[in-house]
């Protein structure tokens, strides 16, 4: 089945996190919104780190669900979430593996995705793996390629097409409808707290204005009084 269009950085950390958590915590399995921000934002097995929000993941789940790459599910306290990745590319556990380190941490070698895969699918070996990487370049959509050498690069690097072949991070419209939301509500935050700072420097002035007549009032106190001239 055809990617229907690149992800961007947000949606492809959303989509990574669900395939490695139903293959590494099955018991857990299908996450809750709470449970997904959190492996996003894991520390360890991501790269880049992420601080993703909770209106970042349910923009990117939003998107995803339209496009047919996760599945919702209405638990009997919350509404839980599934990635249909597999489904739509029929992936066996290998394949799965392999795609779900790319989603997760980027360009890679074989060696690295091998050591990297111990939870996910134990590889018996690099001939395996290199059979799970070309098998998902060689399918009528392919889902990953390899990259040139670079400069005193020994080994060949593989990435993952979800994103298109451009590796920079695209935002999608829903992403953006979200971050244009929270942005207004942000707004109207500061233009509230603008208004009372400026009602208090209205107050404050009044204050002072108040004080200077006080001072410049005539005394009641005959002491006060100029002494008379002396001839």
């Amino acid at each position: 089945m055809k990617i229907p269009r690149p992800l961007d950085g947000v949606e492809v950390r959303v989509l990574g996190a669900l395939l490695e958590k139903e293959q590494t915590t099955p018991e857990l399995y299908p996450l809750t919104v709470n449970s997904l921000i959190q492996a996003c934002n894991q520390k360890t097995a991501r790269e880049p780190a992420m601080e993703l929000s909770e209106g970042a993941v349910h923009g990117a789940l939003r998107q995803l669900l339209v496009d047919g790459f996760i599945q919702r599910t209405e638990g009997a306290r919350a509404t839980r979430w599934r990635q249909a990745v597999d489904l739509r590319w029929d992936l066996d556990p290998a394949r799965k593996a392999v795609i779900t380190l790319l989603l997760l941490r980027g360009p890679q070698t074989p060696g690295e995705l091998r050591s990297r895969s111990e939870r996910l699918h134990n590889f018996a070996s690099i001939a395996e793996l290199d059979d799970a990487l070309l098998s998902l370049a060689a399918s009528p959509e392919a889902m990953v390629r390899e990259l040139p050498r670079g400069p005193g690069q020994k080994e060949i690097r593989w990435m993952h097409l979800l994103s298109g072949e451009a590796a920079e991070d695209r935002v999608t419209s829903a992403v953006r409808r979200y971050a244009a939301d929270e942005g207004e509500e942000v707004a109207a935050r500061i233009a509230d707290l603008n208004r009372r700072v400026r009602e208090l420097e209205r107050i404050v002035a009044l204050l002072w204005a108040a004080r200077e007549v006080g001072n410049e009032a005539p005394s009641d106190d005959p002491t006060d009084a100029p002494s008379p001239r002396q001839d």
